[in-house]
């Protein structure tokens, strides 16, 4: 099964766009060029990752066979003077959810892809034995990895800097993606590629990491022209106010407002705000901070680094946690230790996990626990009572080295609930496979869609619904419990997020004021296609991409019965301990899908019928 390109763009590209093919079965190495009617329709960063996933891969794939391929993607405006376009994303087959797999990571990586000469790496087949991928401008090596596997993600990036120099960058994993936990994440610098378990691919290819070593060096159509865009996009972010409140803060308050909005989720998604939630505010977190630091060529500056001097996490340091991983350390087991949140993040990225699983996991065992399905013989000993923050340290350690109950937690709640039955399926709060991130969807129910349709699973950053929680009113302003009367907006956050990771833009910078009008002229500037700067072209290529994703799930046999919320948001009452929401379920589930297919087949997306 194929698709077929409309033909709805002439003339030639100016700059022709390259990937390397990388087999591990046979070693084979080569450099091929992407068609030119490819990087016109879809035009770069998740536009050619599912592409390249639909075309060449066949349905039914085992995601742990060397069959199933591994994009490592760059933007098209990826290492440029473009603020805040540097970051990279992973499209594979899903381990966890068996679906289409889209991950999002920052640093530098994506950044020197570019200035290697890629747009993206298709790595396949699968090594004996652990290996490491090295790739410079001159060529590309698969190199023993035996001395690295086992050894953590700072401890290996470390390596990589000794062997082949400061200016190597590494994507990589640890050893929760070599014991093939279903959620492992890829790590480069301390940002990670966290979501579906692209790590767990990796790992199961042998792969331990990919390493870059490049100077920076890029062509665009128009240098002089880019250049002048860029610095009116940097004029839009220091006028923007919200642009200098997340330079200050970055996302470490942003549990302030979930929780007074009631949609903070607590002990498994059964609470929307946190008793005490003020000790975990964002001023709090400050106390704690050592410094900021960015991605690629960003002003943003918005993760914030955090160190602990005292107590039992003495020691702990982390170049977080940002507000995911707050929440998913504290609401889960309904603690309030920053510290705590402070030691998991590290482990976290120390051992190659996805915060938001791996904090889901860790909260469902909890919840199993309080009921009776588990006792203490299931948990090795450990008392899994909620504030206990110590037994969720250890949880981690065990889920990373597939260990005790660690071992079954590491194949994620949907996996383990069916193990484990006695009503333990009904705790397992996932979509399609994948645990929900830190909005609780019946006070948020734009998010809540959006994690229902989503063609990733429970993602809040497939379609960020910033109309609920920042009050945006573009495309309009809405009421966030309103349900099948918003189905537009679902459409139209998930259709502008698609057509900005061409770039591969940040969800934040999107909000800062030079999207899209100066993107689509960057888009021009770069590659010399005219029909980039048209907006109406870009949100047929964002349509597109959603679409030919859904067209990738629906081979693997993917249908309306996968795109729903969990039973507990359809069935039990949200309580929000005196915020707004008390009470809130989802009731218009079925109507909602019936005009979020209608609207995605009539509008095009853009949340109107013109």
């Amino acid at each position: 099964m194929r698709f077929q390109f409309p033909s709805e763009v002439r003339g030639g590209l100016m700059i022709a766009h390259h990937f390397l093919r990388v087999n591990l079965s046979d070693r084979a190495v080569k450099v091929e060029t992407i068609p030119e009617e490819t990087c016109k329709l879809l035009i770069g960063g998740r536009g050619f990752g599912i592409s390249y996933l639909y075309q060449e891969q066949s349905s039914k794939v085992d995601p742990f066979g060397e069959e199933n391929k591994l994009l490592l993607i760059t933007g098209v405006l990826g290492g440029t003077a473009a603020q805040s376009c540097s970051r990279w994303m992973v499209c594979t087959k899903s381990p966890l959810t068996g679906g289409f797999a889209r991950s999002v990571a920052g640093a530098d990586f994506g950044a020197w892809m570019r200035f290697a000469g890629y747009d993206f790496i298709l790595i396949e087949g699968r090594s004996e034995k652990p290996v490491y991928v090295h790739v410079t401008r001159e060529g590309c090596n698969i190199h023993d990895a035996g001395e690295l596997w086992g050894r953590n993600t700072a401890e290996t990036q470390d390596w990589f800097y000794e062997r082949h120099g400061k200016n190597t960058r590494v994507a990589c994993i640890g050893p929760g993606g070599e014991k093939l936990v279903r959620y492992a994440a890829i790590v480069s610098g301390r940002r990670t590629a966290s979501r579906c378990g692209v790590g767990t691919v990796m790992g199961s290819k042998n792969l331990k990491a990919v390493a870059i070593t490049a100077q920076r060096n890029l062509k665009l159509h128009d240098p002089e022209t880019f250049k002048q865009l860029a610095k009116e996009q940097n004029d839009f972010y220091r006028s923007n106010k919200r642009f200098q409140h997340h330079q200050e803060m970055g996302t470490t308050e942003t549990q302030d407002l979930t929780n007074a909005l009631g949609i903070y989720p607590v002990r498994n998604y059964r609470y929307g705000q946190q008793d005490n939630c003020q000790k975990i505010f964002g001023e709090e977190y400050r106390k704690f901070r050592t410094g900021d630091f960015s991605c690629y060529n960003c002003s943003g500056r918005c993760g914030k680094a955090h160190a602990v001097s005292a107590g039992p996490y003495a020691g702990a340091s982390s170049e977080g946690p940002e507000y995911e991983s707050i929440w998913v350390f504290t609401g889960s087991i309904d603690s309030t230790s920053i510290e705590a949140t402070i030691a998991a993040d590290q482990l976290c990225d120390d051992l190659g996990l996805d915060t938001i699983s791996t904090g889901n996991c860790i909260g469902f065992a909890y919840e199993l626990y309080e009921k009776g399905i588990i006792d203490r013989e299931d948990t090795d000993g450990l008392e899994l009572v909620y504030g206990n923050h110590s037994a969720m340290i250890s949880l981690i350690k065990k889920i990373a080295s597939r260990e005790g109950l660690g071992n079954l937690l590491a194949e994620g709640t949907m996996r383990a609930a069916a193990e484990i039955g006695h009503g333990a399926e009904d705790c397992a709060i996932h979509v399609k496979g994948l645990e929900l991130p830190g909005y609780e969807p019946r006070g948020a129910k734009s998010h809540g869609f959006n994690y229902a349709t989503s063609n990733i699973g429970g993602s809040h950053c497939y379609g960020y619904a910033g109309q609920e929680i920042f009050g945006t009113t573009v495309p309009r302003a809405i009421n966030r419990f309103a349900e099948a009367e918003n189905a537009d907006i679902v459409v139209y956050n998930q259709h502008v997020t698609a057509m900005s990771e061409v770039g591969i833009v940040c969800g934040f910078a999107r909000a800062w004021g030079w999207f899209p009008q100066i993107f689509s002229k960057m888009l021009v500037a770069a590659t010399g296609v005219e029909e980039f700067g048209h907006e109406d072209y870009l949100w047929k290529v964002g349509e597109r991409i959603v679409n030919l994703e859904r067209a990738f799930n629906v081979r693997e046999g993917f249908g309306r019965e996968q795109d729903r919320l969990p039973k507990r948001m359809l069935t039990e009452p949200l309580h929000t301990k005196g915020a707004p929401g008390e009470g809130q379920m989802v009731r218009e589930m079925e109507e909602f899908l019936d005009r979020y297919y209608q609207i995605s087949r009539v509008d095009k997306g853009r949340g109107s019928h013109s």
